[in-house]
C-alpha cells in the first residue's frame, strides 16, 4: 500500500520557495505504485495535485488534499540503429540530468533543451522548448495511465496534438492520465545541430569552436541560461513565467511603428510570436522589487521571490504586468506557470 505523509510543508518542492503544506503527500515510484494508489481512500476522496520537479507551479494556498510527488525513475534502451537511438525514461527523472547524460552518451536532439528546470514527464505536458526546438522533435511516444480506470494507454507523438507549450493532456485529455514514461527518439551520429540562435552562435564563436558537438551545444546553452536566469536553488522562481505571445503580423507592424528594434520570431499559423520579456520590460517592469518578490534584474520575463515572498502576491504582481502589456500594446500575456 502506498505510504502517505500528512501536513507536509511543500518548501522545498517549490523552486519559487514559497511556504505552504499540503494536508496529504505519497511519493510514487513506479507505475504499480500509482496503480495501487487509484484504489485508496485518500486518493479518491481528496482533490488532487501531480508534482514533479515543483519548477512549474506558484503556491497561492495550502493544499487541502492529496499530493502526488513523483518519483517514477530508470533510463531504457529499447531499440538501436546505425543512425538513431530509442529510450524511454522515467517520468520522474530530472529533465536536465536526462539531457546531461543524452549528452554524454552522445545521444543528439536535445541539447538545446539543456537547463531546463523540472521533470521528463513535464517535457509532453508542456512541449517545453528553448532556443529553436522543441520536445516533440524527438519524442516518439507518452506511456500513461488512466486516473480513474488504471488502463495504461500508449500516445504516440500525433495524437500528443503538440503546439507551442501545448499538448493533448492540458486540453483533450487534461486531468485525466498520469505521465509515467516518456519514449524518445536520438541521433547516434550526423547529428542535425540547431544553432540558429545568434546567442548560441556568439557563445560558439567566443569558445573558438568551429566545428561544434553537441556538447558543444549543450555548454553554450548552459551559459546563456545561467547568464540570464536565476539559479532557483539561490532566488526563489519558476523560469519563464508568460508564454511568449503570438500576434498577426500587422500588430507587429503597428508596434514596429513605434518600436523599430521590436524583436520576433516566426510563430505557428501565419503567427509571429514577440518575446514577452521584451514587452514586459517596454513597460518598465524590469528589475523591480517589492516586498521580497519582484521582476529580475536580467530577465523581464522571470518573476522572483528573494526570501519569504507569499504566492499571492507574486500573482497580483503577475495580473499587474498582464494589465499593463495589454494597455501598453494591446497584447495579452498568458502564464506559462501552474497556478494553485
Amino acid at each position: 500500500m502506498p505510504s502517505f505523509e500528512e501536513n507536509v510543508e511543500l518548501l522545498t518542492l517549490n523552486t519559487f520557495h514559497i511556504q505552504a503544506r499540503a494536508r496529504y503527500l505519497v511519493r510514487i515510484s513506479s507505475m504499480a505504485d500509482f496503480i495501487k494508489l487509484l484504489d485508496t481512500d485518500i486518493y479518491q476522496q481528496n482533490k488532487i495535485l501531480f508534482l514533479g520537479g515543483g519548477s512549474n507551479v506558484l503556491l497561492t494556498q495550502d493544499f487541502d488534499g492529496l499530493i502526488v510527488k513523483n518519483e517514477i525513475k530508470g533510463i531504457t534502451i529499447l531499440t538501436q540503429d546505425a543512425s538513431t537511438i530509442v529510450v524511454k525514461v522515467g517520468s520522474g527523472e530530472n529533465w536536465h540530468e536526462f539531457v546531461l547524460r543524452s549528452v554524454q552518451n552522445n545521444w543528439g536532439g536535445i541539447e538545446n533543451l539543456s537547463l531546463i528546470p523540472g521533470t521528463v514527464g513535464a517535457a509532453p505536458m508542456q512541449n517545453i522548448g528553448a532556443y529553436g526546438v522543441e520536445a516533440k522533435e524527438t519524442l516518439e511516444a507518452v506511456e500513461a495511465v488512466d486516473r480513474k480506470t488504471g488502463e495504461i494507454r500508449i500516445f504516440n507523438a500525433e495524437e500528443c496534438k503538440f503546439g507551442y507549450r501545448e499538448s493533448i493532456f492540458k486540453h483533450d485529455v487534461k486531468d485525466q492520465y498520469y505521465i509515467t514514461g516518456v519514449t524518445f527518439r536520438l541521433t547516434v551520429n550526423n547529428h542535425k545541430l540547431n544553432i540558429s540562435y545568434g546567442a548560441i552562435r556568439d557563445v560558439l564563436k567566443n569558445n573558438q569552436v568551429e566545428h561544434p558537438t553537441i556538447k558543444d551545444v549543450s555548454e553554450a546553452v548552459i551559459a546563456i541560461r545561467k547568464s540570464k536566469l536565476p539559479d532557483p536553488a539561490v532566488i526563489g522562481n519558476a523560469g519563464s513565467f508568460f508564454k511568449n505571445p503570438s500576434i498577426a503580423p500587422e500588430k507587429v507592424d503597428s508596434i514596429r511603428q513605434r518600436h523599430a528594434t521590436v524583436p520576433t520570431f516566426p510563430g505557428e499559423h501565419g503567427l509571429t510570436k514577440v518575446p514577452a520579456g521584451w514587452l514586459i520590460e517596454q513597460c518598465g517592469w524590469k528589475g523591480k522589487t517589492f516586498d521580497g518578490i519582484g521582476v529580475h534584474k536580467d530577465q523581464a520575463l522571470v518573476l522572483v521571490n528573494y526570501g519569504g515572498g507569499k504566492g499571492n502576491d507574486i500573482w497580483n504582481l503577475a495580473m499587474k504586468i498582464k494589465e499593463s502589456v495589454k494597455e501598453k500594446f494591446d497584447i495579452d500575456l498568458h502564464p506559462e506557470v501552474n497556478i494553485i
